[in-house]
């Protein structure tokens, strides 16, 4: 029997490195996100930088682990095998549950799953032992279950949120009164003083007061205890010092250095804080072994009251906990995708948003804006332009390219670091184990809407993104305590035959998500891709807009192949696929057009007919694309709903209308991949012959109607399938002709002036 404990013991060593891995890919965006908004630093040294602050923060992490040994239940009412039942129900839990947020690039709380998992597992098996018992109720849960820590460390991961939000917009809207957005000159007169203030923040909450979580607190506490107000009076001194002589030796702006030292800080923060919901149960449980095989006693009467005890975390497991956390740092694809949301909802510009309104984003933003306009109206007109003139936002020059633009300021990242660091450091100092994502999320969005990011064109879907991320969190803590309750419920009754399914189970699901993640974001990179129009000149966007059409040619055609194809064959996982292609082709193309204000900016003053021109190919590309989601919807619908086969010559009529569609847009691929545009008229001239093709088809279509045709949805499709084939082509002849009218009109013109010059 004893063996079987041994190898859950090794299952759980390797269930801590895998969710390290898991786990450092979902917190990433908690300490990277500042400085890779604000583009201050070059990545490579963000990612160094990050790593030395994760190393260091693991190798002095070990006060923290006591919250998986006692900080949820009480050890001394459960025996050795009744722990290691939670244990494993809480890591077989927690790596699946970590990967599924991740997988879906949502940043979700690893302590929240932590905590709501070891709750979970821990009423599960406290409910099997009162119902064991003749004398104990429900009522006796709370012998079990340590409610008041329990209820403190949930409190205080709530309302973190509050606090995180309210500190980050109260921060950075004295902040921006101060500085402003043409913070350059100022950042010379009050630089030093802001720098001083920042990284003495940075410094006293992340290295002094998180020497309090560390088993060398003791040997530091006569030289920190009782000299706080000297310490902090001297960092300030020193850093302000500091930071005017950087700003003077090598006239660079200091925040770049207090965003340097804010990510070392936040990242140290993060793994001293966070360790714990990675290896924390592993360790806990391996010290269970420990003390249950020194005993002697069965695994069924060994009370685990020796968890109760501060026992010292092993040094040589935190070093290389630490070395596992910045090798996924620096490998895992996942932890870069997982940055995307928070930046996406702080960005400071315009731009595609990822999430759509709802009716309670509505609602708070409507709300917002008549709260805003009753403070208008009590405010003094001075005031209030005094602080939209600290609001200015730079006006774009024509050489800024909008999408290489950071998506916040200095200033913001700055706020955001030094205000997520000392929040957590301070939670850390009191061993609580606070949410590190609830935490610089939320100073991330308090910061956002105090900078006026969420603007009236952007509030709604800020706020609903908000609200998404929120909900997943709250889904997160529901799911963890239900799926470890369940775990825990399956593996008592089962044991160790049951633990062996689990684990498979684990490792068949996270390798299954892991190729199915690696083939996404390889069809990604394989697929052709739209990109924004960036030259100034007429000829520079006839350039560019060559490869966007030969893109959309070559996702047309697969798109219209695959939507006919799979209707030919009732095929409803090859429609459901060209539907996903056509879907996304749309969001890129919709992307284009919301970009046109930046495109319009950057033209020349002599070249301004060519907003026309990109405007009205962007106009042509959407009709493309309008059409084939007709055909798509429409096959699919057809389809699902299980309607009547398409006959043979329908069958057979579509299939060629699809090959000569196929053969247009192969000519258009490579025509424009040649960027041979003189042969263009080739293409135009395939325009009537093809609407005469699917003219004829229709005519035969209504011939068989009156005389054989017996389904009216197998006409009503057919007849739906021609007409937007029809506009397809239209839309697409339109495009080349312009296209060649514009080409036919411009380059001539260019050939005539350099033979002038040669002459």
């Amino acid at each position: 029997m004893e063996n079987i404990y041994l190898l859950m013991i090794v299952a759980l060593a390797i269930l801590a490195i895998a969710d390290l891995v898991v786990g450092v890919s979902n917190d990433a965006v908690n300490f990277l996100n500042s400085a890779i908004g604000s583009k201050a630093i070059p990545f490579k040294t963000i990612m160094i930088v990050a790593s030395l602050g994760i190393f260091i923060g693991a190798v002095f992490s070990s006060g923290m682990m006591e919250v998986a040994r006692k900080g949820i239940f009480m050890p001394d009412q459960f025996m050795f095998s009744e722990i290691m039942v939670i244990f494993m129900a809480v890591m077989i839990t927690d790596i699946l549950l970590l990967d599924f947020f991740n997988t879906l690039g949502m940043p979700t709380s690893t302590t929240v799953s932590i905590v709501f998992e070891l709750l979970g597992a821990a009423v599960a098996v406290s409910l099997i032992k009162i119902s064991a018992s003749d004398v104990e109720t429900v009522a006796n849960l709370s012998k079990y279950i340590n409610s008041s820590k329990a209820f403190s460390i949930i409190m205080g991961i709530l309302l973190s949120v509050v606090i995180a939000f309210s500190v980050g917009a109260l921060v950075q809207f004295l902040s921006r009164m101060i500085f402003s957005f043409h913070h350059k000159g100022k950042i010379k007169r009050f630089g030093a003083l802001f720098g001083g203030f920042a990284l003495t923040g940075i410094t006293y909450f992340i290295f002094m007061k998180g020497l309090k979580g560390t088993p060398y607190y003791d040997t530091l506490k006569g030289l920190v205890v009782g000299k706080e107000l000297y310490i902090i009076l001297g960092g300030f001194i020193f850093w302000s010092l500091f930071s005017q002589l950087y700003m003077n030796l090598f006239k660079k702006n200091i925040l770049i250095v207090v965003i340097a030292i804010g990510t070392f800080g936040l990242a140290l923060a993060f793994s001293g804080n966070d360790l714990v919901n990675f290896i924390g149960v592993p360790m806990a449980a391996y010290h269970s072994y420990e003390a249950w095989s020194a005993s002697g006693a069965t695994a069924n009467e060994f009370a685990m009251g020796s968890l109760a005890e501060k026992v010292p975390t092993e040094p040589l497991l935190l070093f290389i906990a630490g070395g596992v956390m910045v090798l996924t740092l620096w490998f895992s694809k996942k932890a870069r995708v997982v940055t995307e949301t928070e930046i996406g909802l702080s960005r400071q510009d315009e731009g595609k948003e990822k999430f759509q309104p709802n009716l309670l984003s509505r609602f708070v933003v409507r709300a917002a804006t008549k709260t805003s306009q009753g403070i208008n109206m009590i405010l003094p007109k001075s005031t209030q332009r005094f602080i939209n003139q600290q609001f200015d936002k730079p006006v774009l020059t024509k050489k800024d390219k909008n999408h290489e633009l950071p998506a916040f300021d200095l200033i913001r990242a700055s706020v955001n670091l030094v205000i997520a660091g000392i929040l957590i450091s301070i939670a850390t100092s009191m061993k609580l184990p606070l949410s590190t994502t609830y935490v610089t999320f939320m100073v991330a969005m308090g910061t956002s809407l105090a900078d006026r990011a969420w603007g009236r064109e952007s509030a709604v879907y800020r706020v609903a993104g908000v609200f998404n991320v929120i909900g997943g969190w709250f889904f997160t803590a529901i799911s963890a305590f239900i799926a470890a309750a369940v775990m825990a419920y399956l593996i008592y009754i089962g044991g160790p035959a049951v633990i062996a399914i689990l684990l498979f189970f684990a490792v068949v699901l996270l390798a299954r998500n892991y190729i199915r993640y690696k083939k996404k974001t390889s069809e990604l990179k394989e697929e052709d891709s739209l990109s924004r129009a960036e030259s100034s000149s007429i000829q520079g966007v006839i350039e560019e807009s060559a490869d966007n059409i030969k893109a959309v040619a070559n996702r047309s055609s697969k798109i219209y192949n695959g939507a006919i194809t799979g209707l030919a064959k009732e095929d409803l996982k090859q429609l459901k696929k060209s539907k996903k292609g056509n879907a996304k082709l749309t969001s890129e193309i919709d992307d284009l057009q919301e970009n046109v204000f930046y495109f319009i900016k950057n033209l020349d003053e002599s070249s301004v007919g060519a907003s026309h021109f990109y405007i009205n190919i962007l106009g042509y590309l959407q009709d493309m694309a309008q059409s084939l989601e007709h055909i798509g919807k429409m096959s699919y619908k057809h389809v699902n709903n299980n309607h009547k086969k398409l006959k043979f010559n329908q069958t057979r009529e579509l299939l060629d209308i699809q090959n000569e569609m196929h053969s247009l847009f192969k000519n258009i691929k490579k025509t424009f991949d040649a960027r041979a545009f003189d042969d263009i008229h080739l293409l135009l001239e395939e325009k009537q012959p093809l609407l005469e093709s699917v003219s004829k088809k229709i005519e035969k279509q209504i011939s068989r109607t009156r005389t054989e045709e017996s389904s009216p949805k197998n006409t009503s499709l057919y007849f739906n399938l021609l007409t937007e084939t029809k506009d397809l082509v239209t839309a697409v002849m339109n495009l080349l002709e312009m296209y060649y009218d514009q080409y036919d009109s411009s380059v001539p013109k260019a050939e005539v002036s350099i033979e002038e010059k040669e002459k």
